[in-house]
């Protein structure tokens, strides 16, 4: 080639587009040295706690007064009129302007653990797991209806099209998964509540290059629509497809010079790798009896516990972020029965994830988030309870989190958080200082703008930090 200098650029992007194709398809034709993909941090700015994270996101709504916060004061308030002071002037999603009613909780809580963490009695496998976990009962966030709730927790706005944090993390670290997308989302519908939905912008790249969105991966037949190959069509004739169709990306780049380009072109890789990959992370015939026995689950079944166990597998095969969406939290009515129903789906599967991890090692460097996107009301709903932003739990476990504690705290009431307190954005500050990034470092310019996944906010959670 000519010196950079005095090459004309379309020159020296026609020039550089044939090795381009040729880098893109290394890992195909069996170079390892393109095995993993690299972020734009080239590496943790620090040493990281976690090399990955496994988000439980409860989507609708659990009660924190049901699960993990225990109100006693409540239960003795039970029919009784809220203190205005509490609630006057709060944005309230379907109780406003109508009687507010204390409402006990619905089942007991028990210590569990040498550590005596409180929590539903509802959640006796999980008790077993007591002293690794974090409970943090200070949560709030801003939004109070579903969507924009589900947006702010995995972007940290409210406003649809910004990146997903898990589009943030493989954007800035990459992946270690070789042949499976750094970024894996997975889906399962309960029973006992409302099923409020969930879309595919929620694990959105948004301005991000599309590479870093998430891939979603059915639990129930193919996991992947179009997956397998056309009768008629070998893997021989495939690889030709996928060559030439990158090689032609490859002389177009030349000409436009649009980086989506080079997103297209991994992505025609990818998907063609995940044809062998992803039957083959699917298939549990090698896994013991005894670990479906723990999971509670059976192959293909689609369940939370089911997906649990596929998120150990995603785990051990190197995948960034892994986030698993169980559905029906949503309690607006029947919320003793309903709660029942989901600490049936969790109870088991979630202490399953906990201790087979911790068992193969691997609990020292993922870490285990489980919350949805707000809480309920103290206030009654009928027989349920409304959104609640002001106050909710979460709990933590894992690399680089103090084990067997509780931090902060709501009034006695439950409805305000009042002790250290927690942000969303605090929240997704100390996630990202755990995987070796400073969060405000890692910025995208966009429209003008610098952004990150914590906008102008989000300081790091230490107390919890080991």
């Amino acid at each position: 080639m000519q010196p950079f200098s005095t090459l004309h650029r379309r020159a020296f992007l026609n020039q550089a587009s044939y090795g381009f194709g040729a880098a893109a398809l290394a890992h195909l034709l069996g170079n390892d040295a393109a095995a993993s993909v690299p972020g734009v941090l080239g590496s943790p700015l620090f040493a990281p706690k976690a090399k990955r994270v496994i988000f439980l996101s409860m989507a609708g709504g659990p009660s924190h007064l049901e699960t993990f916060d225990y109100k006693p004061v409540l239960g003795q308030m039970d029919g009784k009129t809220m203190p205005e002071s509490m609630t006057k002037g709060q944005q309230i999603a379907q109780l406003q302007g109508q009687a507010l009613k204390c409402f006990a909780p619905q089942h007991p809580f028990q210590k569990y653990g040498k550590s005596g963490q409180e929590f539903s009695s509802l959640l006796p496998q999980l008790g077993k797991m007591a002293d690794d976990m974090c409970i943090i009962r200070s949560v709030y966030s801003e939004a109070i209806n579903h969507d924009p709730a589900h947006m702010f927790m995995n972007t940290g706005s409210q406003i649809a099209g910004r990146p997903s944090m898990g589009a943030w993390a493989t954007y800035g670290l990459g992946s270690e998964a070789q042949n499976l997308p750094g970024f894996v989302v997975l889906t399962s519908l309960g029973r006992g509540g409302q099923n409020q939905p969930i879309a595919a912008r929620q694990w959105s790249s948004g301005f991000l290059p599309s590479r870093n969105q998430g891939v979603h991966l059915r639990g129930k037949g193919d996991p992947v629509m179009y997956l397998n190959a056309p009768p008629g069509i070998n893997v021989s004739r495939q690889l030709d497809a996928v060559k030439a169709i990158n090689q032609l990306n490859g002389v177009h780049d030349a000409v436009v010079h649009d980086p989506e380009i080079a997103t297209r072109i991994a992505q025609y890789e990818m998907a063609f790798k995940m044809q062998s990959s992803v039957p083959e992370l699917m298939d549990l015939s090698k896994e013991p009896a005894s670990v479906l026995e723990l999971y509670g689950c059976k192959p293909g079944d689609g369940s939370f516990a089911y997906n649990c166990l596929l998120a150990r597998r995603l785990a051990e095969r190197g995948v960034r972020f892994i986030q698993l969406y169980h559905k029906d939290w949503d309690h607006h009515g029947d919320i003793k029965q309903g709660i029942v129903f989901k600490a049936e789906e969790i109870d088991r599967a979630c202490m399953a994830l906990l201790s087979d991890l911790k068992q193969r090692g691997l609990l020292d460097d993922t870490l285990v988030i489980w919350g949805g996107e707000f809480g309920r009301t103290p206030m009654s709903q009928g027989n349920g309870r409304d959104h609640h932003n002001k106050g909710f739990s979460i709990w933590m476990a894992g690399a680089g989190i103090k084990p067997g504690i509780s931090y902060g705290a709501t009034d006695e009431l439950g409805y305000h958080a009042v002790q250290d307190r927690v942000d969303v954005h605090d929240l997704h500050a100390t996630m990202q200082h755990l995987m070796g990034i400073e969060h405000t470092r890692l910025t995208y310019r966009f429209q003008g703008r610098d952004y990150r996944l914590t906008d102008i906010k989000g300081k790091v959670i230490t107390p919890i930090l080991a």
